[in-house]
């Protein structure tokens, strides 16, 4: 068992990074002084605390203005609800920004091994044009052991309830997942259609292994090939004290990213580089914006062992969501009763995490809506990470997902406002 010696490690240098008394110099610093020594000491002391993944706790969004065609918006940030797994978010654009009348997004972060603040550029660039609400996942290591086992199911059901908190909060919303978060949230919208008229207005599914049968990558099959009991003595561990889930059995996050940064090490280096350059030019404006990047990249979690051997299964080896036999508690996932809901799915063309087709196949399951609504998007020349961050997630994937939620807005405005008993009236889009 190796945690205990790691986060020793992980204290030890903590420790010799709060002995660094430099301050915050991304402030204050200019070109004239970018190689002094203060710099310099406060670029090891990040350096430190990232390669051994040593934050105490994962960087906060801190989102307080997103700049949209020349103007300030304004942002609050607010906890909307809560479960032992996770906590629902709300950015909320304020002033003159409110009066465009759009709906919003509930964004499902995926619980792969990072903190959701690694979608920060994505909810940035979101917030242009609409509020934004975030599932924010907790590191398993600070849930107690009473909270129960945190399978995938109850990920399932807090999707399933955060849907309705976000919906309570005013208009319909769009419902949009990335990667692993795809199957949960895909789960979750279909057992609400299963029983009532749905609190969302559109769900988009962006790079997410719906079927990991169809060309299956490197991931897909090394998962595939692996026993669960393989996986439960390779890469499983305790939690040592004396954290408030000290002794729970997780995948922690120190192996995920050492997995991470061997499986895709050409994004790590991009990252590194773009900090170290900006650094040495005297750009410490840019070499700030990196190592935010950098740290949000290094913000790993630990995964409870139960979730983690849960999406082995059920996702990569047993594939129970695209045969149809996939229950929740009791409750059948029937992504049929999707079929009146409006879907866009969104690929990279080089995406090698997610294989080509895996979240297109989301239409044939949920049955193939005839709505021109109904979108499939893949983009050329888009690695996984691309699909929400970077140019290509700003320059293509998000114009496409405006387009198709202003689609879905514009046919809904035009229809009568459906009456639910089990939910108050709808507010129809302004005009």
């Amino acid at each position: 068992m190796w945690y205990a010696f790691i986060d020793g490690q992980r204290r030890l240098a903590r420790t010799i990074a709060s002995q660094i008394q430099c301050g915050e110099v991304w402030s204050t610093a200019t070109a004239a002084s970018a190689t002094g020594p203060g710099v310099a000491v406060s670029a090891f002391r990040h350096w430190l605390l990232r390669s051994t993944c040593a934050y105490r706790h994962a960087p906060s969004f801190g989102i307080r203005v997103v700049a949209h065609s020349g103007n300030g918006i304004d942002i609050t940030e607010t906890v909307v609800d809560s479960v032992p797994t996770g906590t629902l978010r709300k950015f909320t654009r304020t002033g003159t920004a409110r009066q465009d009348h759009t709906w919003p997004v509930m964004l499902c972060a995926p619980l792969a091994g990072h903190h959701a603040v690694m979608l920060r550029e994505t909810v940035e660039t979101l917030l242009e044009e609409r509020d934004v609400f975030v599932s924010d996942w907790a590191d398993a290591r600070d849930v107690p052991n009473e909270a129960g086992p945190l399978s995938l199911d109850d990920y399932v059901l807090a999707l399933e309830r955060f849907m309705d908190s976000a919906s309570a909060c005013g208009p319909p919303i769009h419902v949009v997942a990335v990667c692993q978060a795809t199957v949960p949230a895909l789960a979750a919208a279909a057992l609400l259609a299963s029983v009532r008229t749905v609190p969302f207005a559109s769900l988009s599914l962006i790079g997410g292994p719906i079927d990991t049968r169809i060309s299956p990558t490197v991931i897909d099959r090394f998962a595939a090939s692996h026993t669960l009991t393989w996986f439960r003595e390779h890469v499983i561990d305790v939690v040592p004290p004396p954290y408030r889930g000290a002794g729970r059995r997780v995948y922690p996050g120190f192996i995920q990213h050492g997995a991470l940064l061997s499986a895709h090490p050409e994004r790590h280096v991009r990252l590194e580089s773009a900090y170290w350059s900006n650094w040495l030019a005297g750009d410490m404006r840019a070499a700030g914006e990196a190592l935010r990047s950098l740290n949000e990249y290094a913000a790993v979690l630990d995964m409870a062992e139960r979730y983690f051997l849960d999406i082995l299964r059920i996702v990569f080896q047993e594939h129970l969501l695209p045969r149809n036999t996939w229950w929740v508690q009791g409750r059948r996932v029937e992504p049929k009763a999707l079929c009146r809901t409006p879907l866009c799915t969104v690929e990279g063309e080089l995406d090698d995490i997610t294989g080509a087709g895996q979240t297109h196949c989301a239409h044939t399951l949920c049955g193939a809506s005839s709505s021109p609504r109904d979108g499939q998007i893949t983009v050329p020349a888009c690695n996984h990470y691309d699909l929400f961050t970077g140019p290509r997630w700003r320059d293509v994937v998000h114009p496409a997902l405006c387009s198709f939620w202003r689609d879905v807005e514009d046919a809904a405005s035009s229809m009568p406002v459906r009456q639910d008993k089990d939910r108050p009236t709808r507010r129809r889009r302004h005009a």
